[in-house]
């Protein structure tokens, strides 16, 4: 090559990636420029500036001798809208036969396969960039698709593990990169899901994206929202979930399931509220035989006034009635009650239930890592020794949810009609649901 065609090569490369860079940035900082008031029509601004900018490559690059470096910034254009694009998989294939160590080449091919529901060959893309350079770009992506893999339980776990390793080494790499916090947070989600349902896995979650809003970039995510909403919801922290569901409808007024999970909460909400508020539509007869039929040894063997916890340590329980606990956790108390009603959930996660305890006073309980087919029924004896005490009460479209609940994440502390559950009741639940994209 003379150096007159290096110079034009250069030179039009430089521009060409010019080019290609305010793309991107345009995608990527639309609200800041244009007000979360045009989010319906982010998809077609940006795919008009993509054929614009496919133009203007055309006019740059067709006499451009570096091949390789051309189908790459042409891939990359095409990729940069929502949808796969099997022009933008030929041409970043092209790119990285021609020159193999073109790492950023193999992480827009990655993410093109990864739309397309390739997850395999997308891995291949990520890993392979890796073993060319270290970067936050192949680790966090590869961390995504981990997620996505595995052929049976274990594997999947195993691969939710190293996809939290994969997003904390991207973190580490730039801590002021948002979209790595927000994979990160995704991938604490993938884990509570996998394993025990934790809510310390959940406070992990919401750390990292509130490290990733910091970002403009990811603040104005929908899916960020949305996967935040979906913790709130685990959490129990109703009111900030479906603040979280609105707030991804108006970055994406497009996108369907932020409505639907947000009715899905509120009629569950309401469904909790009914169950309390009538002990359950039960017969005043059958009702009445519940509250006086508590007797001490409904307690099991929380009965004798303490007992071992798992790690040894001798408890000591005095026994309360509902009106006595008190929002958080309530140490050394045991209460005792009877299931008056079921709440019906389109979701298996939580297990929920209304007690009344002889007071005549009715919580929902809520119940984690419970095997499937393993839920109480109406007329149960249950005591719940250190019972965790959540506060809800706000209103939404009216309706007005205001109630205290109990928190049970070890199904195995319950006793049920005087005996302990058992631990082929422990069983962690799968995410029915994912976010749109990441």
């Amino acid at each position: 090559m003379n150096e007159d065609q290096s110079f034009v090569d250069e030179a039009a490369l430089k521009e060409a990636s010019k080019c290609v860079d305010e793309l991107y940035d345009f995608r990527d900082h639309y609200f800041e420029k244009n007000g979360v008031e045009k989010a319906s029509e982010k998809t077609k601004d940006v795919g008009e500036k993509m054929l614009a900018v496919k133009e203007n490559l055309d006019r740059l690059l067709g006499m451009c001798d570096k091949k390789s470096e051309y189908f790459y910034l042409l891939g990359k254009t095409l990729n940069v809208m929502p949808n796969y694009d099997p022009q933008a998989q030929e041409v970043l294939s092209r790119a990285v036969k021609l020159n193999p160590k073109l790492v950023d080449a193999w992480n827009c091919l990655g993410e093109c396969l990864w739309k397309k529901g390739d997850v395999e060959a997308a891995k291949n893309c990520f890993t392979g960039a890796l073993e060319h350079s270290k970067n936050k770009m192949s680790l966090r992506n590869l961390s995504m698709v981990l997620r996505q893999l595995g052929k049976d339980s274990q594997e999947k776990v195993s691969n939710i593990n190293l996809s939290v390793d994969k997003a904390k080494e991207a973190v580490s790499m730039d801590v002021a990169d948002g979209v790595s916090w927000y994979i990160l947070g995704n991938a604490y989600l993938s884990l509570f899901f996998s394993g025990a349902q934790s809510p310390g896995m959940l406070k992990q979650c919401l750390k990292a994206y509130t490290r990733a809003e910091m970002d403009s970039v990811s603040a104005c995510n929908p899916d960020l929202h949305f996967n935040r909403a979906v913790v709130y919801r685990y959490q129990e922290e109703y009111k900030l979930s479906i603040e979280g569901f609105k707030k991804a409808l108006l970055y994406d007024p497009t996108w369907e399931d932020p409505i639907k999970l947000q009715e899905r909460l509120l009629n569950y909400l309401g469904n909790i509220t009914d169950l309390i508020q009538n002990k359950g539509k039960l017969k005043p007869k059958r009702l009445m035989s519940m509250l006086h039929g508590f007797k001490d040894a409904d307690l099991g063997p929380y009965n004798g006034g303490s007992y071992t916890s798992n790690s040894g340590q001798n408890i000591k329980l005095k026994h309360v009635t509902l009106p006595m606990l008190k929002c958080g956790l309530n140490e050394n108390q045991v209460i005792v009650g009877k299931v008056v009603g079921i709440v019906p959930y389109d979701e298996p996660i939580p297990f929920t239930f209304a007690i009344i305890d002889k007071e005549n006073e009715c919580f929902p309980v809520t119940l984690y890592n419970l095997r499937t087919g393993c839920g109480l029924i109406v007329g149960d004896t249950v005591a719940i020794p250190e019972p965790y005490v959540q506060s809800t009460n706000f209103s939404e479209n009216y309706k007005n949810f205001n109630f205290f609940s109990i928190r049970v994440d070890n199904p195995m502390v319950l006793v049920v009609n005087k005996r302990k559950l058992s631990r082929d009741k422990l069983s962690p639940s799968v995410l029915s649901f994912e976010a749109k994209s990441e």
